[in-house]
């Protein structure tokens, strides 16, 4: 009878397995997501920089952690908190970041032709109201780009290539970047012309932003003008204050070519030096000569003049 031997194969699948482990290289893509979120604080903030979900970043993360055979991060139930390890592997692997991005962004500028992807970055009113209506003439004038459209309020970073360009309502103080003024615009309070005809300015109520923009030049206008009436809804999205100031719930402060160009809205006048914003056009420096960075920037620039 021939005899049966288990354990020293299982041992042997086991030792196969970890020499497989040990002789794995480091895969670039998982040190890319584990900065990312050594960069960002979190998953999601993470995968929102990499256009990727929170389990990738997860996935990722721990496979960079098997390679290295290094406990990187601790997880914990609302949080990953780098650990000592992962701190300095983070500051090691910060400078590969940049990098990468100079050599994508040196790939990109010496392309001669006006084609292929462009990302744009703006405020979400922007992107829908002054970009996404005249992308037409841009495909009929270079059919050979194509063009990724990302109405987001935070501030997309150039350097990191979240966008090749950026509408900012600031003036950027990033190094390594291009920004040009090219636009403004007022601000004015809208309401429903109901709301308006049957409300006497006393007892006015209004739409305002949430805390988290209180800074904000539109919103310290409203407030002043607000005094002590009753703001009735606070709202971080500029269209969220719209579709309220509709029904006739009160007067936002609301972009006047978002305002005017709505049959629903009507303007309040209060006299005085209204409130605006200007608009910078941002891009990397690098890619200031790239045809097709160049030929898209002049279309922003149209859309706004």
């Amino acid at each position: 009878m021939e005899e049966l031997w288990i354990g020293p194969k299982i041992c042997e699948t086991a030792h196969n397995r970890d020499l497989a482990v040990r002789n794995r290289t480091m895969d670039w893509t998982d040190l890319q997501h584990f900065l990312a979120l050594a960069r960002e604080g979190s998953l999601s903030a993470a995968a929102r920089s990499l256009g990727v979900d929170h389990v990738t970043v997860a996935r990722r993360v721990a496979a960079l952690e098997t390679v290295m055979s290094l406990k990187l991060v601790d997880r914990r139930p609302r949080s990953y908190e780098l650990t000592e390890d992962g701190k300095r592997i983070a500051k090691i692997g910060a400078p590969m970041v940049e990098t990468a991005f100079a050599v994508e962004r040196a790939a990109q500028a010496s392309k001669s032709e006006i084609g292929g992807e462009i990302t744009i970055s703006a405020p979400p009113s922007l992107a829908n109201l002054l970009i996404a209506p005249k992308l037409i003439g841009l495909r009929q004038k270079h059919p050979g780009i194509t063009i990724k459209l990302i109405g987001e309020k935070r501030t997309a970073s150039i350097n990191r290539r979240e966008a090749d360009l950026a509408l900012r309502l600031s003036r950027p103080m990033e190094p390594g970047l291009i920004a040009r003024k090219i636009g403004y615009f007022e601000f004015a309070l809208y309401g429903s012309p109901d709301y308006l005809k049957t409300t006497p300015p006393h007892a006015f109520a209004f739409v305002a932003y949430d805390s988290s923009m209180d800074d904000v030049p539109q919103q310290r206008w409203l407030r002043r003008f607000a005094g002590t009436r009753e703001i009735v809804l606070r709202t971080n999205d500029l269209e969220n204050q719209a579709a309220a100031a509709r029904t006739g719930i009160g007067l936002a402060a609301l972009p006047r070519f978002l305002g005017e160009a709505d049959p629903r809205l009507e303007r309040h006048d209060i006299g005085g030096r209204p409130v605006g914003r200007e608009v910078w056009l941002v891009l990397h420096r690098d890619l200031r000569r790239t045809p097709a960075v160049r030929a898209v920037a002049s279309f922003i620039e149209g859309c706004l003049t």
